[in-house]
């Protein structure tokens, strides 16, 4: 058996091009956004979402440096309700969640004071935030994941929230992110009298026409822009604009590479299907990748869904059978040691986390169509 494994291992190598989750199209029709819209999702799967900054190049790559002007999946949405808020935090992997964050809002807050405040602020002792105006100077706090001896650098200099990200992902690693990094005993014997720091909370209104959740936005372009332009698009210079809704140009959609298979089936199985009815089992290569991934994983009717990951001991090693390294990892806390009947599984909720998996158990599982 371990052969044949090795056989299909040997038969899975890809490009960097086709291993990647989705594909852009150019469509050198001109349209209304809304148009694009209706248009990519009867012949594609949606307008395009940028997922990282290395889309941007890949978009222009495939209207073959046109000098034109081309809708993209981005819009603002204006929201009024509490309720609907969508909150993120500065660093992706960080997730904000309403039942552990609920008691850190000051009385009142947030109240976005005026209609423009995006950013937060906590105060002196770190206990309470407020919503404020992501161009006001403030004091701010970075976090450093590459030390453990002192993780947290608050600062004295006032910086407006855009200008405090910059300086913390150029000096350390981001503006301090999530309710464990907040409550660290390292940082709150820092806190020092006077204003408060921004923190890496803030929320848009800006969404992506497919529903799912990106963290690369051009906020300065897209913060500047007069508020009847509700929809954006790629301009000449590659840069994103926004623009009239109304407006008619061309536009790029997006076809999404992977198919999720509602069958339970063994790892073994599960590749084999996938090869001989689409192209591959699906591996996951960045922290984007992996938020792709985990949102389609919640429709799955089994605990776990298989990724392309195995652990043979020919090789002695972990790898992606699409014949790409695993530098990003997502593993699980386990006690499980690695042995030659292991594949990589992830959960399809919780965190989604990776699991070492007997390949003999059966889960779901998501094919590349491309």
């Amino acid at each position: 058996m371990q052969w044949s494994l090795v056989l299909l291992i040997l038969m899975g190598q890809c490009s960097l091009f086709t291993c990647q989750l989705y594909k852009y199209h150019f469509i050198n029709k001109n349209k209304t956004w809304e148009e694009a819209k209706k248009y990519c999702r009867e012949k594609y799967t949606d307008l395009a979402s940028v997922y990282k900054m290395k889309d941007i190049e890949r978009l222009r790559q495939s209207a073959d440096k046109q000098d034109k002007e081309a809708w993209i999946g981005l819009y603002n949405e204006t929201v009024t309700s509490k309720t609907e808020w969508k909150w993120h935090w500065s660093q992706a992997r960080e997730k904000y969640t309403d039942h552990q964050t609920k008691a850190k809002w000051h009385s009142g807050e947030p109240n976005n004071a005026g209609g423009s405040e995006y950013c937060v602020i906590t105060g002196k002792d770190g206990k309470e935030w407020w919503d404020a105006s992501c161009t006001k100077p403030q004091r701010f706090i970075c976090y450093d994941a590459n030390t453990t001896s002192d993780q947290f650098y608050v600062s004295t200099a006032q910086k407006t929230w855009l200008q405090a990200r910059k300086y913390c992902r150029d000096k350390h690693t981001d503006l301090v992110s999530g309710k464990t990094q907040l409550e660290d005993q390292q940082l709150t014997s820092k806190f020092q009298e006077g204003p408060g720091y921004w923190i890496g909370l803030f929320r848009v209104t800006w969404r992506w026409s497919d529903g799912r959740s990106s963290f690369v936005r051009p906020w300065n372009q897209i913060f500047s822009e007069p508020d009847n332009k509700k929809c954006a698009m790629l301009d000449k210079e590659g840069r994103w604009r926004t623009d009239n809704c109304d407006s008619k140009k061309p536009f790029f959609c997006y076809n999404d590479k992977m198919i999720l298979i509602k069958e339970n089936k063994t790892w073994e199985e599960a590749i084999t299907h996938c090869r001989e009815n689409y192209k591959d089992l699906i591996s996951i290569t960045d922290a984007e990748q992996q938020r792709w991934v985990q949102e389609r994983a919640k429709d799955a009717s089994s605990s776990h869904v298989w990724l392309a990951l195995r652990f043979t001991c020919i090789l002695e090693a972990w790898f992606w059978v699409t014949d790409e390294r695993v530098d990003y990892k997502n593993w699980a806390s386990q006690v499980k040691t690695d042995d030659c009947n292991m594949s990589g599984a992830m959960e399809t909720g919780g965190e989604h986390k990776w699991y070492k998996e007997d390949d003999m158990m059966k889960f779901n599982f998501f094919c590349s169509k491309f």
